[in-house]
């Protein structure tokens, strides 16, 4: 595992906690042994007085929360173990002015966009808050975990948009494909009914032509029948003369 990367919080130089992978406490101190004291001929010296709370005690309690709000970075290298904690020494309006300095070098070093989604503008800025928690923490313990319950509800809320913009990205994806399925299910369906109609087209023009047809033969078939039937009928008013002329001839001459 390589050092962490440059970062804008402070930190204290590195500690080698262990020269093997066995991590060890970062809290731990090693036990100072004293030399033997020698023994006292007189009389017995009273019990020291309970001391107030120094400002050791109090400077282990910011490191403690400290420790708490920013955790030691710890990292492996040659088959040793390094930890780095925050550092806990109060900063001055200098340290203010050179880290507005960094941010701005950093901002550009790295090419953040200084508008829209930018995950290297979002990083050195995420720092730089957790600086500025850092420094106010050291002269007031109180008011830096306030801020640091704004800085988890800024990060809740960054998490909370950006599962709603993937849910959102992936609904549209959804949306989108199904539009083009149903675009290509309704163009095959369009063909279909396409090919359908040309069909039944072509079944009316042939019903048509069949239709013409047969009303055409019918029509000569009428034609010749009305003319044997006018045929016949005079052959049947011809004959029908002819007979009632003989029949007139032969009644006659019995008159």
């Amino acid at each position: 595992m390589i050092p962490p990367a440059d970062s804008l919080v402070k930190y204290d130089n590195p500690v080698l906690v262990s020269k093997n992978t066995e991590k060890k406490s970062p809290k731990a101190r090693p036990l100072k042994v004293s030399p033997q004291q020698q023994a006292i001929t007189g009389p017995v010296p009273p019990p020291p007085k309970p001391k107030t709370p120094t400002a050791d005690a109090t400077k282990q309690q910011t490191e403690e929360i400290l420790n708490s709000i920013l955790p030691p970075r710890e990292w492996t290298e040659n088959n040793q173990l390094w930890v780095q904690q925050v550092a806990s020494t109060p900063c001055t309006r200098m340290d203010v002015v050179h880290l507005q300095e960094q941010l701005d070098l950093k901002l550009q070093q790295r090419q953040a966009r200084e508008t829209g989604i930018c995950p290297v503008r979002r990083e050195l800025y995420t720092q730089c808050f957790d600086e500025l928690i850092r420094q106010v923490t050291i002269n007031c313990s109180e008011r830096g975990l306030l801020l640091l319950r704004v800085r988890d509800e800024i990060r809740m809320t960054i998490a909370a948009y950006q599962t709603l913009y993937e849910s959102s990205v992936a609904f549209g994806m959804r949306k989108a494909l199904q539009a083009e399925q149903g675009k290509s299910d309704m163009e095959k369906k369009i063909a279909d009914l396409d090919m359908e109609k040309r069909d039944l087209e072509r079944q009316v023009n042939e019903q048509k032509a069949k239709c013409e047809a047969i009303e055409k033969r019918e029509t000569e078939r009428r034609q010749v029948e009305e003319k044997k039937h006018n045929e016949e009928l005079q052959f049947l008013k011809r004959t029908n003369q002819q007979l009632k002329a003989q029949l007139e001839g032969i009644i006659a001459p019995k008159k």
